[in-house]
C-alpha cells in the first residue's frame, strides 16, 4: 500500500513541477495555481496517509485490549449476588 500512495505522491508532484515550469515558460497565471492546486493535493494526500495509519493502530490496539478484557470477563466467575 505505502508503495502505490508513494508512487501516486511522486506522479502528483512531477506533475506540479511541469505545471509549474510550463507557467514560467508561458507566464500564465492559471499553469502556476493549477501547479500550487496538484502539490497541495500530493501534500494532504501525504498527511492523510500518516493521519490513518495512526489512526487504524489507535483502534487495533483498542480492539486487542476489548477482547482481552472481555475474555477475562468470562472466564472469570461472576460475582456472588448471581448465586
Amino acid at each position: 500500500m505505502i508503495f502505490l500512495t508513494l508512487t501516486i505522491v511522486i506522479s502528483l508532484v512531477f506533475w506540479a513541477l511541469r505545471l509549474m515550469d510550463r507557467a514560467v515558460e508561458n507566464q500564465e497565471f492559471s499553469l502556476m495555481l493549477a501547479g500550487f492546486l496538484v502539490a497541495s493535493s500530493a501534500a494532504a494526500m501525504v498527511g492523510v496517509y500518516f493521519l490513518m495509519s495512526d489512526y487504524l493502530n489507535l483502534i487495533t490496539q483498542a480492539d486487542a485490549a476489548f477482547n482481552s478484557y472481555d475474555s477475562a470477563m468470562l472466564e472469570s466467575e461472576f460475582p456472588v449476588w448471581f448465586d
